[in-house]
């Protein structure tokens, strides 16, 4: 059996802005499926890979929309409730001139982060798997429950735990990050993927956190930095480094998640243990990162989220050209 990822947290909807930039030029917005834990199942997906969505979107027509949109892309939503208590969550993307992005969210509070720590169900974590999560469910006490303890039935099922720290600091109460709490999370996981803006946040001393928290037992910890190498750190390894490639960009609403999506796929297709990842060796790592880098690339020269993730075939080519 392919062996399954899974990503829990929020699918919504973005509303990309059409850039007006001109006096007097309306700006306008266009219906997108997103939310990075849903565009990192289907960035598994388009790469061929067993990729899982759980979460919980509103019984509203645009929630309705969303599980239809990743049902088309080949997620499997079985595990994907819908509730009236609460709508589906949006939000409103704009892009600047090199294709930045900025949010604003409607989210106070919505269908996602209403999902309970009793709707899992540990007959989802069968076989070997890798669960992943971003800290867009950490900013409720009750989602952060439901977050941790997925966490905990996945590591006592022996899958591999991804964290995409993904800071979206105006999706916190007033602003304020909770650090322990995100820390403290991210330190629970096998594979972590962060930027160093992202760390800043997080320590005064964004490396001595990386260190912190490969002592922790954190196998892999890959951080990005712009347009600049991609690093990762490992305690059996120390470092690597893998250069992007330059592309035309044109949208980087999905660029993270296509690349954390291309990295799952491949974690996946080498086992999905936590076992079968500590034994990766330091040239696989960089194959690995390369790949997920190549998806990353990719994503960006293609505006929307869900649609601008690669196919195997595209991330092939792109992975061909640096």
């Amino acid at each position: 059996m392919t062996t399954k990822v899974m990503a829990f947290g929020e699918a919504l909807i973005d509303f990309l802005s059409n850039g007006a930039t001109q006096a007097g030029e309306l700006e306008s917005f266009t219906k997108f499926p997103g939310g990075a834990p849903a565009n990192v199942a289907v960035a598994v997906a388009r790469l061929g890979g067993n990729s899982h969505f759980v979460g919980q979107v509103g019984d509203d027509a645009f929630g309705h929309f969303l599980k239809h949109s990743l049902n088309g892309y080949g997620v499997n939503t079985s595990n994907m409730l819908m509730t009236q208590e609460a709508k589906t969550a949006l939000a409103f993307v704009s892009l600047d001139q090199t294709g930045e992005r900025s949010f604003e969210f409607y989210r106070s509070p919505s269908a996602d982060i209403l999902f309970k720590a009793a709707d899992f169900d540990a007959t989802w974590f069968d076989h070997q798997g890798v669960f992943h999560t971003c800290s867009n469910t950490l900013t409720d006490a009750d989602i952060t429950k439901a977050t941790l303890a997925g966490v905990s039935m996945a590591r006592a099922a022996n899958w591999v735990v991804s964290i995409d720290v993904n800071l979206r600091i105006n999706l916190w109460p007033n602003g304020q990050v909770d650090t322990k709490r995100v820390i403290d999370w991210m330190q629970s996981g096998d594979v972590v993927k962060a930027s160093l803006e992202e760390l800043a946040v997080l320590a005064a001393d964004p490396f001595a956190l990386i260190d912190e928290s490969l002592a922790a037992g954190v196998t892999l910890f890959v951080l990005t930095d712009g347009a600049n190498p991609i690093r990762f750190y490992t305690e059996a390894h120390g470092e690597g480094e893998v250069i992007t490639p330059k592309v035309d960009v044109k949208d980087t609403t999905a660029a993270g998640d296509a690349f954390v999506g291309g990295l799952l796929y491949k974690l996946a297709e080498l086992g999905g243990d936590q076992a079968s990842l500590a034994a990766l060796s330091s040239d696989q790592l960089v194959d690995i990162v390369r790949f997920a880098a190549a998806c990353g690339a990719d994503s960006v020269t293609k505006l929307g989220a869900y649609p601008s993730l690669p196919s195997l075939q595209e991330a092939q080519a792109q992975l061909s050209r640096f």
